[in-house]
């Protein structure tokens, strides 16, 4: 039961053949294995730690569907087969500590770019997708936002975190085991916006208030009723963490 939860807030939906294709996220998989959390990645001694490339990515032509595995020959492709046609866009965006180079539309929410050009499904399940519930928060520069409202080409330059690559950080262990041993994760579909706010909470208050916390997971709506239950798991993360256990 207690694994179930922890996987809840790594997206555990994930294939392990989608993750590994976008994935060895510099630290998160070396990170996930090392923490003993292997549900999306596989068993731990096949987890990698390669930092991403553009190589990884495979770009798709729209028009005619050619791929490439380089954004560069996309270009070229245009030139040569559809000269009169826009060039698909481009962002290279920071996420979980690697830069990527992702093919995208400009119109792309951050959201939906997580989802089909990523492959990460913890902060980008389809919720309300009209920023109202806060279930696909993400840490944008270390600030809560809603990633069904930002689009992924507002994103460059800056530093994206998601609920897995949090999860998958050793020194953010204790709030994933807080959050199983609380219950706080219950059904899963809101908790990693909270989760996501958790650690934004912990950073900016050290040893947070109940008062503190409700008011920043205000926006996060939980129709399991778990409210309580957060309150408790973040307090006691944000000790374990401030003591280094």
């Amino acid at each position: 039961m207690k694994r179930q939860k922890e996987e809840r807030l790594m997206g555990n939906d994930v294939s392990r053949r989608d993750f590994l294709k976008v994935g060895g996220f510099a630290g998160f998989a070396a990170g996930a294995a090392g923490l003993g959390i292997g549900s999306i990645l596989g068993a731990p001694a096949e987890a990698h730690a390669e930092a991403i490339t553009v190589t990884d990515f495979v770009y798709t032509c729209p028009l005619c569907g050619q791929k490439t595995t380089d954004y560069d020959a996309l270009v070229k492709h245009f030139e040569e087969t559809h000269p009169q046609a826009a060039v698909p866009t481009c962002a290279a965006l920071s996420i979980n500590g690697a830069d990527v180079k992702v093919q995208v539309e400009p119109h792309w929410t951050l959201r939906e770019t997580l989802l089909k050009a990523v492959g990460l499904t913890g902060n980008a399940k389809q919720m309300c997708d009209r920023g109202a519930c806060g279930s696909c928060t993400v840490l944008v520069d270390g600030v809560p936002a809603l990633s069904c409202t930002t689009l992924a080409v507002e994103c460059e330059g800056k530093r994206i975190e998601t609920s897995e690559g949090i999860a998958a950080d050793a020194k953010w262990r204790p709030l994933v085991e807080a959050y199983a041993k609380h219950d706080a994760a219950q059904c899963g579909y809101c908790t990693p916006g909270q989760f996501t706010v958790a650690k934004y909470i912990i950073e900016k208050y050290g040893a947070p208030t109940d008062e503190q916390i409700r008011a920043e997971l205000a926006g996060n709506i939980c129709r399991c009723g778990t409210y309580s239950r957060h309150v408790q798991a973040i307090q006691e993360a944000a000790a374990a963490i401030e003591g280094g256990n």
